[in-house]
């Protein structure tokens, strides 16, 4: 097999959300395999981002730039920058998102009757719309250039309603607590959204996938995770690093023939 089907080296990726837990671990091995990649995310501190990137920084194989993925204007000046210092992304890995932490206030994790629609305006303001802009600026530039690789990360819960048994814990404690609504809606958006646009650009050079994603560790409750445990046929959930294979795949010329796809790495979740 020619292992150099995964090489990247030189090809300019853009990564949102890529501060954060998985966004952080995406960066890290695109930059492993050769790639330039541009961070776009609205946390730009510079302390954080040092500890993060400041060595592929050093090494000129990373960038991190501001960006409002809500906003067009935001997204086009993050553009411009990396055009400026590079060139036009080959890839894009649309990974920023935005979901109800467990801390949110009683109504935003409450009945679905009752779920704030400022809370499902915001949801769907990045998780869904925010894609859309991504892909009409960055996308558009691809497919002028003809050439380029879109990822749109969804979740489980953007294929399957959330098990809200998972939760019972909380509410035997009192509260009443329900994984709410539009985490599940936004993420659900982008399937389609993928095979729209696999189709009205697969004859210029760009192809569009999707990439599913299960629960990552990090420091859950106990109560939480036996619970999640029960519903995922390997029995736990995923180390943050797990998926960057998938990434690396989805963007290199090993995924040369696929482009309208739902590649789905769950642990198993949804083949139950």
């Amino acid at each position: 097999m020619n292992l150099d089907l995964f090489n990247l080296k030189n090809k300019v990726v853009v990564v949102t959300g890529g501060m954060g837990q998985l966004g952080r671990q995406f960066v890290r091995a695109l930059a492993e395999c050769g790639a330039r990649v541009a961070v776009f995310d609205i946390i730009v501190e510079e302390e954080a981002v040092a500890t993060r990137f400041g060595d592929l920084m050093d090494d000129g194989s990373v960038i991190v730039t501001y960006c409002d993925i809500t906003s067009r204007i935001s997204i086009e000046e993050a553009l411009d920058k990396v055009v400026d210092r590079w060139e036009v992304p080959y890839g894009l890995v649309n990974n920023a998102a935005l979901d109800s932490p467990p801390d949110a206030s009683a109504n935003e994790n409450g009945p679905f009757e009752t779920f704030p629609e400022s809370s499902w305006d915001k949801v769907m303001e990045v998780n869904s719309k925010g894609v859309f802009l991504l892909c009409q600026v960055i996308g558009g530039a691809m497919a002028k250039q003809g050439c380029g690789s879109i990822i749109n990360v969804s979740s489980t819960y953007g294929m399957v309603s959330p098990n809200q048994t998972i939760y019972e814990y909380r509410r035997q404690g009192g509260e009443q607590f329900f994984k709410p609504v539009a985490y599940s809606a936004s993420k659900s958006s982008l399937l389609n959204l993928t095979r729209y646009l696999a189709t009205y650009w697969g004859q210029k050079g760009v192809r569009v996938n999707t990439l599913v994603l299960g629960g990552v560790y990090n420091s859950q409750p106990e109560e939480f995770l036996k619970g999640y445990y029960a519903n995922v046929p390997m029995g736990r959930m995923a180390d943050e690093t797990e998926y960057n294979g998938g990434v690396v795949f989805l963007l290199s010329q090993a995924s040369s023939y696929m482009t309208g796809a739902t590649m789905i790495i769950d642990g198993g979740w949804t083949a139950w």
